[in-house]
């Protein structure tokens, strides 16, 4: 935070904190510091976010895909920070700030490469931070005001905030399943081929097991299988519940 003089009969400015009414979001923190780490977490959960944190890469790899921002500092004890962001960004499209300690351009670039969205420097200022973050997800939000918001019967589904309710309850999905019903949910009526969606969510790293999966867990979520519709030897369209 930049201080600036004042003189003795300026009064002080209240510092407004503008993310207080932020959209909250799911935030994984991969940080081996676990005194800094706590620190981050507590005045995130502050803001209303989720947070979840790890001290290693592997840890990293195992919860990555249910959260919406990593924080992933590159300096891990197990691998490679640079790799790990590399793994991340090769399956999906999850941001990334990528946090260092050297302040060079050669390592900012790295991180850049690595597939990190932004790349900030330790120790770094909380509200810069709060701030990029900011971005990152901003960038990463759709941008079409007339695709944030689907209404399928009792079921709403909100780009922007990649959030999903049903009867006005909020239902808890992760990342690939969020993808998975709105892809659905963005061509109603129509049945959308299983590789079709594999290659839309997964890219060039899936299984058919790994779309029956999701879409047997978000039946479940959902309370009713006839919300995803199975067509035979094709793929799956949105239903009614």
């Amino acid at each position: 935070m930049n201080h600036q003089l004042r003189t003795v009969s300026e009064a002080p400015r209240p510092l407004l904190d503008p993310w207080v009414t932020a959209p909250a979001w799911r935030i994984l923190i991969v940080e081996p510091d676990t005194l800094g780490e706590d620190s981050l977490k507590e005045r995130l959960q502050r803001r209303g976010h989720t947070v979840y944190s790890v001290t290693t890469g592997s840890e990293a790899l195992q919860v990555y895909q249910d959260v919406e921002l990593v924080l992933l500092n590159l300096e891990l004890p197990d691998d490679d920070g640079l790799e790990i962001c590399r793994v991340i960004r090769s399956v999906c499209d999850v941001p990334i700030i990528a946090i260092g300690s050297r302040d060079t351009e050669p390592d900012c670039v790295l991180g850049l490469q690595a597939g990190a969205d932004d790349y900030v420097i330790k120790p770094y200022r909380y509200r810069e931070l709060m701030a990029r973050m900011d971005a990152v997800m901003r960038r990463a939000r759709p941008r079409s005001a007339s695709a944030q918001i689907i209404s399928h019967g009792r079921l709403h589904i909100d780009a922007a905030l990649r959030e999903v309710t049903l009867d006005g309850r909020r239902i808890e999905i992760t990342r690939k399943e969020f993808d998975l019903l709105h892809a659905l949910a963005s061509d109603p009526g129509n049945v959308i081929p299983r590789k079709q969606l594999m290659r839309r969510i997964w890219g060039d790293s899936w299984s058919r097991r790994t779309l029956d999966t999701h879409v047997s867990s978000l039946r479940t979520k959902l309370g009713a299988s006839g919300w995803i519709v199975t067509v035979h030897g094709v793929g799956f369209r949105l239903g009614s519940g």
